[in-house]
């Protein structure tokens, strides 16, 4: 099994399913597969969007995707103490410099943060930036 190097965001895990979908985005899934997971306040996220749909095509295609491509093959990663110490610390660490991160943004940073793995979004502005720790943006 391949190391996890790669924590993907919400935004990165849910573009297969739009429209148009951003081609970098795809040849990165596809290109680092066995590398990737996601954490459960993504989980969370996607179940959500999938849940406020009315029952239908598109909540149907979207229950498809996440129950038999992406929960199979992609590590959930948990929200633990290691994470809630480095999420506690960061935000303290922003909230001084005047700068408040996103709640579940935090979260996911600290889950990528103490798991060592390079967190995959399409919206950096959102992240914590810490320091030492790497962010990627894709498309």
């Amino acid at each position: 099994m391949a190391r996890l190097t790669y924590l993907l965001d919400t935004n990165i895990l849910s573009e297969p399913l739009v429209r148009h979908p951003n081609a970098a985005v795809l040849e990165g899934l596809r290109q680092h597969s066995r590398a990737l997971a996601l954490c459960a306040i993504t989980w969370q996220e996607l179940l959500y969007g999938m849940f406020r749909l009315a029952p239908g095509r598109r909540r149907d295609q979207i229950e498809d995707y996440l129950f038999k491509r992406i929960r199979p093959s992609l590590p959930i990663l948990s929200f633990d103490e290691r994470a809630a110490h480095w999420q506690a610390a960061e935000r303290a660490r922003l909230s001084k410099a005047g700068k408040t991160p996103a709640y579940p943004d935090s979260e996911i940073a600290a889950i990528a943060a103490v798991n060592d793995c390079i967190l995959v979004t399409r919206n950096v502005s959102q992240l914590p930036r810490p320091k030492g720790r790497s962010l990627k943006e894709l498309g």
